[in-house]
């Protein structure tokens, strides 16, 4: 009645399988440190490139803007309501015109503040 008895690994063997486990986890953590900081700079890099994404757009609209700024029509426009005159006009201050709209609406049944009407 020979009992099954498992055979034991020889302590040559035994060392071999601690020493690669050993060399093992001492790679991993030699690797640890080096790989967080690529998967952090990684990051880093995906947030830099929305950044840059979204200063990319804002300055094309900002150029179109200064397009649209720089042509004649816009610039008299803005003139004009900084009450700039051509050489030659002559300048009309009206006052009073919220007063004469309340008046005028006032007048008027059903109109409102500030229409067309």
């Amino acid at each position: 009645m020979a009992a099954k008895r498992k055979k034991r690994p020889s302590r040559s063997s035994l060392l071999r399988r601690w020493l690669a486990l050993g060399a093992l986890a001492a790679c991993a953590f030699l690797y640890y440190q080096p790989l967080t900081a690529y998967l952090e700079k990684r990051r880093e890099v995906a947030v830099r490139a929305a950044e840059v994404a979204t200063l990319q757009q804002e300055r094309a609209s900002l150029e179109r803007q200064l397009a649209e700024r720089r042509s004649d029509a816009t610039i008299v426009a803005d003139a004009r309501r900084m009450a700039y005159v051509k050489p030659g006009e002559q300048l009309f201050v009206v006052k009073g015109i919220p007063e004469w709209r309340r008046a005028r609406a006032a007048a008027r049944p059903g109109a409102t503040i500030g229409g067309d009407g």
